[in-house]
């Protein structure tokens, strides 16, 4: 693992919680995408090494706005950044942590991303993610 790239806080609604991060951060919102495999609008900020990211089902079905209805708004996950997406998977679960995908999958911020169940990790959702070349 190289560094903490990313916290991820899900939200009801990012129109609304977008103005409360850039004031809190003091620093705009640099980027806002649509990652359609997991029907979540993503917003991002950028605060030193380390980026926030927000999140906002964008259906009522989604991974996210299931979260919310179970937990309600607040860290969803913690990301961190690999070399080699692959070879942490392997390494992971030969440690006998649960990946949540068994193969990467195209995250937002041009990320190959996956998830170890949290059943495993003290109750914190954690991703993995690697650069796409």
């Amino acid at each position: 693992m190289n560094h903490l790239d990313h916290i991820g806080i899900a939200v009801k609604n990012l129109q609304v919680s977008i103005p409360i991060f850039e004031k809190i951060l003091n620093t705009p919102c640099y980027k806002k995408e649509m990652v359609e495999s997991e029907q979540v609008l993503t917003a991002f900020f950028q605060t030193g090494q380390t980026k926030l990211e927000l999140l906002e089902s964008s259906n009522a079905e989604g991974v996210i706005a299931k979260f919310i209805e179970k937990k309600g708004e607040g860290l969803h996950h913690i990301a961190f950044e690999v070399d080699n997406i692959l070879e942490e998977m392997d390494r992971l679960s030969s440690e006998g942590f649960v990946l949540l995908n068994e193969t990467p999958k195209k995250g937002a911020d041009n990320k190959w991303v996956c998830f170890l169940h949290p059943k495993g990790t003290n109750g914190v959702l954690i991703e993995l993610c690697q650069s796409i070349r």
